[in-house]
């Protein structure tokens, strides 16, 4: 296992992360901490969870499972959804970050939370209000870094420009969706973080299952997360089943032949190539993480990756289109620096 920086600090975390999300709902307590224990003999050390995650009971797992291990581990969690029925019990205010965030503490049975996430950008409450908030909470040990997920990119922008203004601590990631059949942060979120300094984590890595490679056209699935997801969340079947999805799940079938492979394996292969990308790996079963971990001790040869890279590329739109025809024009090969 390797470890890279996370974002502009001098955190160091391993290159695939653990994410919690099926703690307490899919997957139960034996198992989850089963599957908890075994990344870790891996050499994982970066933990994701939530709040939101079961209402809690991910949290408290972790809390468990973890004693006596909290050192050698990367803890990180998130707030914004709701907890409860309460106008306070939700979003990314001071008032619900400071009731939330010591709540995580105690149910993850620690002093302190080494990433602290806002888990999606809040349209009514001032982003001075959340990140003074945040800086309140680091200036005081409760967390030690602040990060963001399911911002777009000028929201992210906005974010780094604040805290550079007001001199509070910076984001340091951009949890995200990201997987080959799902790529559009390329557009605006991930030059966005490249600029801020901040390292992207994949939620969603294997487009919620689709890329298991267990699906076929014009087939629903009748069980898996796919198959529970409602028609307008971002993992349901008629987001997935496309025929370009289907072109991808099918090139990266026969890269898996080639290597050796999985399909799975493969598909997360490729996210390890992208430039300050960390795949959380979002197992429900031990099986699943077995197989998952097999992404990692080698890479995809450099035509393999431009053959993913093509099949499953974003369309070309306005304004992204012109820009680089225009670059074309102006910055002729015989003027670019040499």
């Amino acid at each position: 296992m390797r470890y890279v920086p996370l974002g502009k600090s001098g955190l160091y975390v391993s290159e695939v992360s653990l994410g919690t999300m099926t703690f307490g709902r899919e997957t139960p307590e034996e198992e989850a901490v089963a599957i908890l224990f075994r990344y870790l003999d891996a050499g994982g050390n970066f933990i994701d969870t939530a709040n939101v995650y079961s209402q809690g009971v991910s949290e408290s797992i972790l809390g468990r499972a973890l004693r006596g291990k909290r050192d050698n581990i990367v803890l990180a969690t998130k707030v914004f959804f709701r907890m409860g029925e309460g106008p306070y019990d939700g979003g990314a205010s001071r008032k619900h970050i400071l009731k939330a965030v010591f709540d995580s503490l105690k149910r993850l049975q620690t002093d302190y939370i080494d990433l602290y996430q806002i888990h999606c950008f809040d349209a009514f409450t001032p982003l001075e209000e959340t990140f003074e908030t945040l800086a309140y909470l680091v200036e005081r040990g409760y967390i030690r870094y602040v990060g963001v997920s399911n911002y777009t990119g000028w929201q992210i922008t906005k974010v780094v420009s604040l805290c550079e203004k007001y001199g509070f601590p910076r984001p340091i990631s951009a949890q995200m969706q990201y997987s080959l059949v799902e790529r559009n942060i390329e557009y605006e979120v991930i030059p966005a973080c490249y600029d801020g300094g901040l390292s992207i984590m994949a939620w969603g890595p294997l487009g919620g299952g689709f890329l298991s490679g267990k699906y076929t056209p014009h087939t629903p699935p009748k069980e898996g997360r796919i198959a529970q997801a409602k028609k307008d969340w971002e993992e349901a079947w008629e987001r997935r089943a496309t025929e370009k999805n289907f072109q991808i799940l099918e090139t990266v079938r026969n890269l898996a032949e080639k290597y050796g492979k999985t399909i799975p394996q493969v598909a997360l292969n490729w996210l390890l190539t992208r430039k300050d990308v960390i795949p959380i790996l979002g197992v429900r079963t031990l099986a699943q993480l077995e197989d998952n971990l097999g992404c990692v001790g080698w890479r995809l040869a450099e035509e393999d990756v431009a053959l993913l890279d093509a099949v499953s590329a974003p369309p070309e739109i306005y304004p992204y289109r012109f820009i680089q025809w225009a670059q074309g024009l102006v910055y002729r090969e015989e003027f670019l620096p040499r």
